[in-house]
């Protein structure tokens, strides 16, 4: 029964991501609430991810460790996915420098980082038992494969489209809005709240995985 619960938990709340993304889809913002949404909402997944450290390590069990996770996910997912959404939707708006870079070759760099992020996904369902968005919690420790060259593969993906679409978009404050606020919100959310979870849920399993296994640039795996 409980396991049912926390699947009809989880559909709900993949429900209300799905929902918020699809309300901050062209809608008629002004620019104060537009800035607060795309920087507030980055800004907020800092103080999260010390929340929910915190909230481990207060009882580090592995069904403790479950639960908490599911939350914090959802909550970076909702309040990173509806910022990077609006920032989407209105770097056109955004005053500051083009960039001097072919839209061509962003487009190019959108389309293989797109499929880098895609390739991720599937080596964590593949491999790790498990999907993004805390939808299905991973149930083995993913290691081959992209994992084997790095911790994040996801991220570093994410991180990199992020950047493509900014040349893309030839926007230079779409590119500092990634790099000054997106990049360091999501590794501090990687470092300080998911490196513990996982420790929590995979011991030393994943303490000898990230021993020898990058967090972020890859490197060719040892042995």
């Amino acid at each position: 029964m409980r396991q049912v619960l926390e699947a009809f938990g989880r559909i709900a709340l993949f429900v209300l991501v799905l929902f918020l993304w699809s309300w901050a889809i062209g809608q008629e913002l002004s620019h104060i609430i537009d800035t607060a949404i795309i920087a507030g909402g980055v800004l907020l997944i800092f103080p999260i991810a010390w929340v929910g450290r915190n909230m481990l390590d207060r009882n580090p069990t592995t069904s403790r460790a479950v639960w908490v996770t599911t939350i914090v996910h959802y909550a970076v997912v909702i309040l990173g996915g509806v910022a990077i959404i609006r920032a989407i939707e209105t770097h056109q708006q955004w005053s500051g420098w083009l960039l001097p870079i072919p839209t061509k070759l962003g487009f190019v760099l959108v389309i293989l980082t797109g499929a880098a992020s895609l390739l991720s996904v599937i080596n964590l369902a593949l491999k790790g038992l498990g999907a993004p968005f805390a939808v299905a919690l991973s149930r083995k420790l993913a290691v081959d494969w992209l994992y084997a060259w790095t911790r994040n593969p996801m991220v570093l993906a994410v991180l990199a489209l992020g950047v493509s679409m900014g040349i893309w978009f030839q926007s230079l404050m779409f590119l500092l809005w990634v790099l000054i606020l997106f990049a360091p919100a999501l590794l501090t959310y990687v470092k300080v709240f998911e490196e513990r979870e996982l420790e929590i849920r995979f011991g030393a399993s994943y303490l000898e995985y990230k021993s020898r296994t990058p967090m972020l640039f890859p490197r060719r795996p040892r042995g």
